[in-house]
């Protein structure tokens, strides 16, 4: 792979991870609430996650979801109502750091929320299949770069999830006070409502 490719890649990708989407806000939530070491969890479900829509984008699915319309709305529909979910558990906290049920109090489940959101998102299928592409040489051994894209873009991902549960981390000692709390709880929940509001709407 040309230098002046992949530092373009690098440069694109360093903006494009580190924008606030559902993982990184994801990541911001559990690391205020459980640190950023335990959110290692959430960000290993996430990264998996990611593995399995850029693995599926590989066999065509992102082809398939820009042909389907329907397909696309189901995806984008159920990705909407997951982050709903998460939006509305961050708002019933009230002035807790826990969440109701408490069911992301074990590593397993957050786990299990790192995977949901990822995979909860058809538009990271699209940018597997219609951004990587981009940086691909035809006429050069596409394996090994597909393999260097790939991996430069997992270590910038799971470089920005640290600093957002880090962030998240060094957050909860100003949430002390419970006032406080209540307000990062429904600031949390206004974020993932207007994620699923702008994922709802996405065209393709």
């Amino acid at each position: 792979m040309q230098l002046e490719i992949w530092l373009a890649f690098v440069a694109t990708t360093l903006f494009i991870s580190g924008t606030p989407g559902p993982n990184m806000l994801l990541m911001l939530s559990h690391g205020t609430r459980y640190g950023w070491r335990a959110t290692l969890a959430t960000m290993s479900g996430a990264l998996l996650g990611l593995a399995l829509l850029f693995t599926l984008s590989a066999f065509g699915l992102a082809a398939i979801l820009k042909a389907s319309a329907t397909l696309f709305l189901l995806l984008k529909l159920v990705g909407a109502a997951y982050l709903i979910y998460l939006g509305v558990q961050c708002w019933r906290a009230g002035e807790s750091l826990s969440l109701p049920q408490a069911k992301s109090d074990s590593a397993a489940s957050r786990f299990r929320t790192g995977l949901a959101v990822a995979l909860s998102n058809p538009k990271a299928i699209l940018f597997a299949g219609a951004f990587l592409p981009q940086f691909i040489t035809a006429d050069r051994p596409q394996g090994r770069q597909w393999l260097i894209l790939l991996c430069t873009f997992f270590v910038i991902e799971a470089v920005w999830q640290v600093a957002y549960a880090a962030g998240g981390t060094g957050l909860a000692n100003w949430l002390r006070h419970p006032g406080r709390i209540r307000v990062f709880n429904r600031s949390c929940g206004s974020a993932f409502f207007a994620v699923a509001g702008a994922l709802a709407f996405a065209r393709r």
